[in-house]
């Protein structure tokens, strides 16, 4: 499962702050240098990746695992869990790049500097199925959330190949197969604009809903995919827009609390095992455990630039509150 939201910024910061609901935590935060080479579990293969990156996950047999996160470019990416959505490749084509599913984030994070960029190369990348693989890989089910300094918003969805974004102003994603049928029922509960309705949603703009919600209805407390999806809009449309970075997080720790799924293992598997932001412009990454109510901050500086190895942040999952006496 897993919720995403975007955040706009009056002066223009775009955060990017995700839910990631899961069985146990296993992420913590982290750093990858310039020039990281890993191998791919689906062949084997090398890869180097162009750029630095912080973000959330941990390492994982030959290469890490990065389930979130922003590169030296502002360029932030976030994997979700994509209930019965997925289309993998059984059978490689010569020429291509082939990963398991899970490595796409890492992937898109380590090599393309924009949306733009990644949508030129799309067509060259697969994203395959375990059938031939030569490690263990499983069939995960993903899709995944980008957006770069530009505010050019995509979700990339391995529903056919090659691979195409699609744009998402809106700036929520959740689990469910069909956008368009979520776009739909969203539309019960919040009026959408003339631009967002005709596909032509200036770029940055922050609220694609004319704000009158008089005689809708409120969004039920469910947390399907489907039900986080409308609460996440809903709120997210109705906020006061910030006005700055911090202001922004402090906002989508707010929106975030409506969709987190609490501990509940009697009645469902996975809850919100942590919760996570990047500001594309300050390069910054922003993690806070389940148990754990502050937030921990990981910046990308310049002197980072220069490490030739990875780094990992463990944080301690308890409860950290500050006394007073």
């Amino acid at each position: 499962m897993c919720t995403s939201i975007l955040q706009i910024a009056k002066d223009g910061s775009h955060i990017l702050a995700r839910t990631m609901d899961w069985h146990v935590m296993k992420s913590m935060p982290l750093f990858v240098p310039r020039g990281y080479r890993w191998l791919s579990l689906f062949d084997n293969q090398p890869h180097v990746g162009r750029y630095a990156l912080i973000g959330g996950g941990g390492p994982h047999d030959h290469e890490i695992d990065v389930s979130d996160g922003v590169n030296e470019k502002g360029l932030s990416v976030q994997k979700l869990t994509f209930a019965n959505g997925s289309q993998l490749v059984d059978t490689p084509t010569a020429g291509h790049v082939h990963l398991a599913p899970f490595e796409f984030s890492f992937y898109l994070l380590s090599n393309f500097a924009s949306v733009a960029e990644i949508e030129a190369h799309l067509e060259e990348i697969q994203l395959m199925s375990g059938r031939l693989a030569a490690n263990p890989i499983g069939d995960s089910e993903l899709h995944f959330a980008v957006v770069d300094r530009t505010g050019r918003t995509v979700v990339i969805e391995p529903t056919h190949f090659p691979m195409r974004v699609r744009e998402n102003p809106l700036g929520v994603v959740t689990n469910s197969k069909d956008f368009t049928q979520q776009l739909q029922r969203l539309g019960q509960y919040v009026t959408y604009t003339d631009d967002f309705v005709a596909g032509t949603v200036p770029l940055n703009t922050p609220r694609v809903t004319t704000g009158r919600f008089s005689g809708k209805p409120v969004p039920s407390g469910s947390f399907t995919p489907g039900g986080r999806f409308v609460r996440a809009a809903y709120y997210k449309e109705r906020a006061d827009l910030p006005a700055n970075e911090n202001e922004g997080i402090i906002s989508a720790w707010h929106l975030l609390n409506s969709v987190t799924v609490p501990k509940s293992h009697h009645y469902r598997p996975t809850y919100s095992v942590y919760r996570a932001a990047t500001c594309s412009e300050s390069l910054t990454y922003y993690f806070q455990p389940y148990n754990r109510l502050d937030l921990v901050r990981l910046h990308l500086t310049s002197e980072m630039l220069t490490w030739s190895q990875p780094k990992f942040y463990p944080i301690r999952n308890a409860l950290h509150v500050t006394a007073l006496n």
